[in-house]
């Protein structure tokens, strides 16, 4: 999917400043974590009486992505994606997958095959 900033510049002037998208909120109905995986809860696509953010947030995620991964696709700032992330769960249009973490700490697991991966780099 393009970034928004390569729409015509007609479009892009008249994009709404992300405060007001967010109807001036910067914290998010529940608490997301920014490497939370976010999926589309439906294969349609959002029709057009949806905000444009919903449509492109949903669009991004018929692949499984992370909240940190939405927020630099589609240039938008980590707090204001997680507010629209969290109001899209909230309405059933997407599913969040949280990390799930014992006592605060990262799975060993994880964190050896993210070592692994960057020796392989």
């Amino acid at each position: 999917m393009a970034s928004w900033h390569n729409e015509p510049e007609a479009e892009r002037s008249s994009l709404v400043r992300m405060y007001a998208v967010t109807g001036g909120r910067t914290t998010a109905r529940s608490d997301l974590a920014m490497e939370a995986l976010v999926s589309s809860a439906t294969s349609a696509q959002l029709g057009p009486t949806y905000a444009r953010e919903y449509r492109a947030i949903s669009e991004l995620c018929r692949q499984v992505r992370s909240v940190a991964e939405i927020s630099a696709l589609l240039s938008v700032p980590l707090g204001v994606a997680r507010v629209l992330i969290a109001d899209m769960e909230a309405d059933g249009l997407v599913k969040v997958y949280q990390p799930q973490l014992e006592a605060g700490l990262p799975d060993r697991g994880l964190l050896e095959r993210v070592l692994s991966g960057l020796r392989r780099l």
